[in-house]
């Protein structure tokens, strides 16, 4: 078997994320976003050491698993969802072996407590990032999700599954109208052209949505007779968008609606100036009884009630924490430090993004609670500067895990309990070698799912020095 070579087999299983196992002629082959039972074409397009890679090209039969027709009219075609054709307990299965697996790997004995299902496994997802762009090269604007393989191809998702129906208005109406005004997309190659993205957030509880326009500031074609530099010009269509929005017939209700300008060269969504076209530039979502402001930027788990089964999860492997002090790493905007400050003497917060850590602040504010303290710095530079010392930590890096040289500083505390929440499982089984090798052990580790139909699953692990 060689580079180039076309074959055809049956997927054993997905290893995480999304690697499909099979065999052909003996030999074992990765073929990603193929799921267990499915008979797929592939070619080989890598082989390195013995390892060989197949791109997919065709599902030719589908797994007994699935379901006689996609739950999603984009499944497939979408690079978002993996298991939208599986039965929900049957994405859990496989999520549950794949994690244990990892783990098994790493840890000699413990508590594997299983998975919990997301309570909604659709319509869960409280913020999206849609990209402008065309459906295939000069094609028509579409407005949506890269298509799955693709850097540049764009498909428009009007009825994606794991969102709330608003998101799916508010992306139609909003390419609707910049289409019919025959407004370009910026273009990632030659850095030219106006629309980015659309940002779009909707809290679960309190049914509040904060939208925002990602632009380039290239805003020249706007200028009539090409005179000016379209500035005015803009502003009227924007103030059109705006006005559009506001009739739309939504469940929810507008908190704010934005224009963003970003002139970075990265494709990702960034804000060089933020106007507030209406309303406010935050909105107010309410988890575990605590309310919390959330800006475009801020972090906050997209999945609402699912993350109010990750934290009481996390609040019962972290245990009685009356008079203790604990530490809470890679805080983001303290979500679990609010959860747990009410049962503890202090909690401190330490977070790299700054943004994150005044909104840590004001929530904590908000919430009444005055036993929160939030550091804003890199953990491993921050950690030695800390005066308190902790009785238990809690970790929740982001997906690449920890730094090493982090873990040897956090280890040295000594306390008797950790609790390490992890968005990537591969991750924290790689820093469960170096904690164990201190000293500690693993009790019990339990998965969350908190990213139904997609490849992604939260893991929380407890861990007591020996």
């Amino acid at each position: 078997m060689k580079k180039g070579d076309i074959c055809e087999a049956v997927v054993e299983r997905i290893d995480f994320p999304n690697k499909g196992i099979l065999h052909v002629e003996g030999e074992r082959i990765i073929v990603k976003n193929a799921i267990p039972g499915q008979k797929v074409r592939f070619v080989i397009n890598k082989r390195r050491k013995g390892k060989s890679e197949g791109r997919l090209l065709e599902v030719l039969e589908p797994s007994p698993l699935e379901y006689k027709e996609e739950a999603c009219p984009h499944a497939g075609v979408c690079g978002g969802c993996l298991y939208q054709g599986l039965p929900y307990e049957e994405q859990l299965r496989i999520k549950a072996e794949q994690v244990k697996g990892l783990i098994d790997e790493v840890c000699d004995s413990y508590e594997f407590e299983g998975i919990k299902g997301s309570p909604e496994p659709q319509g869960y997802r409280n913020k999206m990032e849609f990209s402008f762009g065309d459906a295939y090269k000069d094609g028509p604007l579409a407005l949506g999700m890269h298509r799955r393989g693709s850097f540049y191809d764009i498909v428009t998702t009007p009825g994606c599954q794991i969102v709330h129906s608003d998101f799916c208005r508010i992306l139609e109406a909003t390419l609707e109208y910049f289409s019919a005004r025959g407004i370009g997309y910026y273009r990632k190659l030659k850095h030219t052209g106006y629309l980015r993205h659309l940002l779009v957030r909707r809290a679960v509880k309190t049914g509040e949505i904060l939208t925002a326009l990602v632009t380039s500031g290239q805003t020249e074609g706007f200028a009539k007779d090409g005179q000016g530099d379209g500035r005015a010009e803009e502003q009227e269509v924007l103030k059109g968008w705006m006005e559009m929005l506001k009739l739309l017939p939504l469940e929810g209700s507008f908190a704010g609606i934005l224009h963003i300008r970003n002139d970075s060269l990265a494709d990702v969504v960034q804000s060089d100036e933020t106007t507030v076209l209406w309303g406010q530039e935050y909105f107010y979502e309410e988890l575990l009884g605590l309310t919390f402001r959330i800006s475009p930027f801020s972090f906050f788990q997209t999945n609402s009630l699912g993350a109010e089964v990750l934290y009481e999860t996390a609040r019962g492997y972290i245990g009685e924490t009356k008079d203790k002090v604990v530490f809470d790493l890679y805080s983001g905007t303290g979500t679990i430090a609010q959860i747990t400050s009410p049962v503890a003497k202090k909690v401190v917060g330490v977070e790299i993004v700054e943004e994150a850590v005044e909104a840590a602040r004001t929530n904590a504010a908000a919430n009444g609670l005055d036993n929160c303290e939030f550091i804003a710095g890199d953990v491993l530079k921050v950690i030695d500067a800390l005066t308190d010392r902790p009785d238990l930590i809690i970790l929740d890096p982001p997906r690449d895990g920890i730094h090493p040289k982090a873990i040897g500083k956090i280890l040295e505390f000594g306390v008797d309990r950790i609790v390490y929440i992890s968005c990537k499982p591969t991750s924290l089984a790689r820093d469960l070698v170096l904690i164990q090798e201190s000293g500690y052990r693993v009790e019990k580790v339990c998965c969350v799912d908190m990213f139904p139909c997609t490849a992604n699953i939260e893991t929380i692990c407890l861990l007591t020095r020996k």
